[in-house]
């Protein structure tokens, strides 16, 4: 089986600012997770790159929020979902 992508979106959001979704469904786990998903979340607002999760090989479940760096616990694709909107609303009410 190759990686199936599952979700790519991309929404344009306001003062600048857009989100990028991307979800694949992959043959076995990215190194460092204990799922079969790898994905890629990123919140951009003034060509910056203010939020992101992610999943890259050797790190594991993560996010970045500004310069810092926190694991994250994936429960799911849904979940995944619902916090990052959950941090783009917060970051974008500062």
């Amino acid at each position: 089986m190759k990686a199936e992508l599952v979700l790519l979106e991309r929404h344009e959001l306001p003062e600048s600012s857009f989100a990028e979704l991307r979800i694949w469904r992959v043959p076995t786990p990215v190194r460092g997770s204990n799922h079969n998903y790898k994905y890629s979340l990123a919140y951009v607002v003034a060509d910056e790159c203010v939020l992101r999760y992610d999943n890259e090989a050797g790190k594991g479940d993560h996010k970045h929020i500004g310069a810092a760096e926190v694991r994250y616990w994936f429960k799911g694709p849904e979940q995944l979902l619902d916090d990052f909107w959950a941090d783009v609303d917060e970051w974008s009410a500062t």
